[in-house]
């Protein structure tokens, strides 16, 4: 019996019609516009937080509330798996320091 180290790929051909190459830009253009509501999503995230955490500082509490954060690294775990937490550490990193570039 003889095993490769690579299986053959299926069902794709170095042939792409023009409909698929129609295809190609279109999922291209819809990840960047994905891509784009990302960002602001993030950018509002950050905005939202950096807000919550100056309420906090104004009414007595700390600014961070850590049983918060670790409840929002368990939710992006519970849905992405380890990547998740690592997604969940970037934005409450964000949320901390502001984003690059900008006044805080």
């Amino acid at each position: 019996m003889t095993i490769t180290a690579h299986a053959p790929i299926v069902g794709i051909t170095s042939e792409t019609s023009g409909s698929d190459e129609l295809d190609l830009q279109q999922m291209r253009a819809d990840i960047d516009s994905l891509d784009a509501e990302i960002l602001a999503n993030v950018r509002r995230r950050v905005e939202l937080t950096r807000s919550l955490g100056t309420s906090r500082v104004h009414s007595g509490r700390p600014r961070v509330a850590q049983h918060a954060e670790m409840d929002t690294l368990a939710r992006f775990e519970n849905h992405l798996g380890r990547d998740g937490v690592a997604l969940g550490m970037l934005l409450i990193r964000l949320g901390r320091t502001g984003l690059p570039g900008r006044v805080h």
